[in-house]
């Protein structure tokens, strides 16, 4: 049976888990990851969410892969070689961890860029937070046992979302903060 949607109300121990785990990668990646930040829903205050710390690390590139793999299979992620984008390369918790999505992209790739803007736009707009807040759980009741409709179901609300993010950051000259880690 598939992993019911569940959605919590938005709690500081989320940032407080990332960092735990931002400082760990940090430590066995040294300068092979060029940016660690936290990204998706949890990385945004205020922002209710499935309590999944996504955690994105940017590499100048995924050759050689060991590089990457060795050292985030020593501190307990196991990497998903059937991830369908091939723009990153994804691990995931072992049994027994907290739920954490790892994601590694190239620094500078339009991949790695889309989340830090849509997080950086969405932290400083609380009424499109609280919009997608309020999508989320209508979903999660619709689409409890069903997490690719739920998924399916924010992708309308995100690209609109990244339109005006679009435009915010060319009014605004938006740039990547500093890495997270």
């Amino acid at each position: 049976m598939a992993e019911p949607v569940i959605i919590e109300r938005y709690t500081d121990k989320w940032i407080d888990e990332f960092n735990v785990i931002g400082y760990k990668i940090r430590e066995c990646m040294g300068d092979i990851a060029t940016r660690i930040d936290h990204i998706g829903s949890t990385s945004i205050i205020g922002l209710d969410a499935k309590p999944i710390i996504d955690v994105q690390i940017s590499v100048k590139s995924f050759h050689p892969f060991n590089q990457i793999r060795k050292p985030l299979e020593k501190i307990g992620y196991s990497y998903k070689p059937d991830n369908t984008e091939l723009t990153k390369r994804y691990f995931r918790e072992q049994i027994g961890q907290k739920r954490t999505h790892i994601h590694v992209r190239l620094d500078g790739h339009w991949s790695q860029q889309f989340p830090l803007l849509f997080r950086d736009y969405m932290r400083l707009h609380p009424n499109d937070c609280k919009e997608y807040s309020d999508l989320k759980h209508k979903l999660a009741i619709k689409y409890r046992n069903d997490r690719k409709s739920y998924v399916n179901g924010k992708i309308d609300f995100i690209w609109e979302k990244m339109k005006r993010a679009d435009s915010w950051a060319h009014n605004t000259g938006w740039v990547n903060s500093e890495s997270d880690f």
